[in-house]
């Protein structure tokens, strides 16, 4: 009996043993994209538990560096990922560590961006730190990410701003490294924000970064 890789049976909608291995594996690539959003050169994934152990045989390796190259989830190219890719550098670390979810995955993007997140099954995934900062993303809305200064009033003054664009804010998740220190905030909105609502927040005093991170499709 020949063997079937999980790839070989991917049309239209990616099938096979393990869902949060391979379909989970794309979606945390097509998100550390949006989060990332610049061109690249270098990727480094450091898999993490059950991804560590049997990733390998459900595809896990092709499918973060597809999605990070933009691939869907049931498009058949994955299958040949690493035949194809020639002007990205990529790597893969495999890591025991019982503090982390069983299948994880830290992206390290050009040395400049580590994004860390977690297949959590079903094809569902979270992102949950991003250059050490805690940050809640699934991909499921449209996400404001900042990084700002902690300090009273910026949750209001930046929920005030997206009033003003008549948006519904549907959660908002809020980390800080210390009191007054750097904090995150990761806002999930109805409908997309455009870039004049984010600009807005992106030239208000002591917010360090911001952007726009698109839902998954």
């Amino acid at each position: 009996m020949t063997e079937q890789s999980i790839f070989s049976v991917i049309s239209p909608i990616m099938v096979g043993p393990s869902s949060s291995h391979t379909a989970g594996a794309v979606r945390l690539g097509l998100m550390a994209r949006n989060i990332y959003k610049d061109s690249f050169s270098k990727v480094k994934f450091v898999l993490h538990n059950s991804f560590a152990t049997t990733g390998f045989g459900h595809g896990t390796d092709k499918g973060l560096l597809a999605g990070l190259l933009g691939y869907m989830v049931d498009d058949p190219i994955i299958k040949n990922i690493f035949n194809l890719i020639k002007d990205v550098e990529y790597s893969y670390e495999y890591v025991q560590d019982i503090s982390r979810f069983p299948n994880s995955v830290d992206i390290i993007i050009d040395d400049k961006m580590k994004i860390s997140g977690d297949s959590v099954g079903a094809g569902e995934i979270r992102i949950n730190r991003i250059d050490g900062f805690d940050v809640n993303i699934n991909g499921n809305y449209d996400t404001i990410l900042m990084i700002y200064k902690d300090k009273p009033g910026m949750i209001s003054t930046v929920s005030d701003i997206i009033q003003k664009y008549k948006i519904n804010i549907a959660t908002l998740h809020c980390g800080r490294s210390s009191k007054g220190g750097t904090a995150s905030m990761c806002i999930e909105l109805d409908i997309p924000a455009g870039e004049e609502l984010t600009d807005k927040i992106r030239h208000l005093k002591d917010v360090f970064f911001v952007t726009n991170v698109r839902k998954l499709k």
